[in-house]
């Protein structure tokens, strides 16, 4: 069931000719030096420090490791984040309907 809403989803999007990252409710990161970086479709903040910060997004965990880390500008579905950005990993969940 959950497929099929998925390719009616993707259809209705294709349509409509909306990006993919706001249907599909992939997260979109982008990095701008190694200073901020914006992080958009996120579910919610799982671990915050100054040096660590764990996202929770549709499809996986984002982490984000540096110095002096905030979390500025933050809405529902964006976070901009500053300080010294070192190293991005992000830990996808195994989709189960594979």
């Amino acid at each position: 069931m959950k497929r099929k809403n998925k390719q009616n989803l993707s259809r209705l999007s294709n349509i409509l000719e909306f990006p993919e990252e706001i249907s599909c409710k992939e997260p979109k990161i982008t990095v701008l030096g190694f200073e901020k970086m914006l992080v958009e479709n996120y579910k919610g903040i799982l671990e915050y420090e100054s040096f660590y910060i764990k996202l929770n997004t549709y499809i996986g965990v984002l982490n984000i490791n540096g110095f002096n880390l905030l979390l500025n500008e933050m809405t529902d579905e964006d976070i901009m984040i500053t300080g010294k950005i070192e190293s991005i990993d992000f830990e996808s969940m195994a989709d189960e309907e594979e």
